[in-house]
């Protein structure tokens, strides 16, 4: 049994410090995600508190089909889309076309890279983020946006295009 999963199965049985491990492992990367699908601060901190909310209410869901990772983040993904749709409660929305505040650009390449990957289309943007931060691979993302792999690999060379004319 991998570590996360052992972390989850402790957490269904109401294991506090394995929840405070797994939250600690995976609310910055939550967030980073979220916040390229909403690209609001406010609401990319939401999506990680409902989130991990959910984890803890249903970690005794988890099938062990997927890794635990693909299984959190496909639960910050609805959440996340929740909040797009305008599905949450008070109807509430997320504005699409706020621009993230980046913290604090550490070389002008980074500013650079991030200003690129800011002007992918979401899709394309969702696959780098979690091919490349996340290190997920193909099949898994496939399985996390529920699309065909074919398209994930579609996406990424489309994107890949992209980043390297931005980046020229």
């Amino acid at each position: 049994m991998s570590h996360e999963r052992d972390l989850l199965a402790r957490v269904a049985h109401r294991d506090e410090a394995s929840f405070q491990r797994l939250y600690d492992e995976f609310a910055t990367r939550i967030f980073r995600y979220a916040i390229t699908i909403l690209r609001n601060r406010h609401l990319a901190e939401e999506v990680v508190q409902e989130t991990m909310i959910t984890l803890w209410e249903s970690a005794g869901t988890y099938a062990g089909s997927s890794r635990v990772s693909t299984w959190i983040f496909g639960i910050a993904r609805h959440k996340a889309y929740d909040i797009l749709k305008g599905e949450k409660k008070g109807g509430r929305t997320a504005d699409v076309s706020a621009v993230m505040d980046d913290p604090a650009p550490a070389i002008e390449r980074e500013a650079q890279v991030h200003k690129a990957l800011e002007g992918l289309p979401p899709d394309q943007r969702e696959i780098v983020f979690l091919t490349f931060y996340e290190n997920l691979p193909y099949k898994a993302i496939a399985d996390l946006l529920e699309v065909p792999e074919g398209t994930v690999k579609s996406r990424m060379y489309h994107a890949k295009k992209k980043l390297a004319e931005a980046l020229s």
